[in-house]
């Protein structure tokens, strides 16, 4: 089962995988996207890698790294999180809602679009 946290449970759940490695915050999102919004890697490391390329850029990421999935509102990155799965990533996580909710619950400075 892959984990629905929101943009304000992300801190507690970065803590709660730590055991398993270093956490990492996947935001999958097209590199345009990132232009206009972007969060700060704030004690996690920020990987970003747009969904229709992981497959060709998965020898980037750690199987045993714990990642949260982000993207707009969290569509693509359940997505991307199901796939990882499929490949025998096992600590992961989809933070729901995206960027979108993430300006809402936690950096009201995140453009919204």
């Amino acid at each position: 089962m892959i984990a629905q946290i929101r943009p304000s449970q992300l801190a507690a759940w970065l803590e709660s995988v730590k055991e398993f490695g270093s956490p990492a915050v996947l935001d999958v999102r097209e590199p345009c996207e990132l232009q206009m919004a972007s969060i700060k890697a704030e004690g996690f490391e920020l990987i970003t890698i747009p969904m229709g390329v992981i497959p060709a850029r998965l020898h980037e990421l750690n199987p045993s790294q714990p990642l949260a999935c982000l993207c707009h509102h969290g569509a693509r990155s359940m997505q991307v999180a199901y796939f990882l799965k499929a490949r025998g990533f096992n600590h992961l996580a989809n933070i729901a809602g995206g960027i979108n909710a993430w300006s809402a619950e936690v950096d009201p400075t995140v453009p919204r679009y």
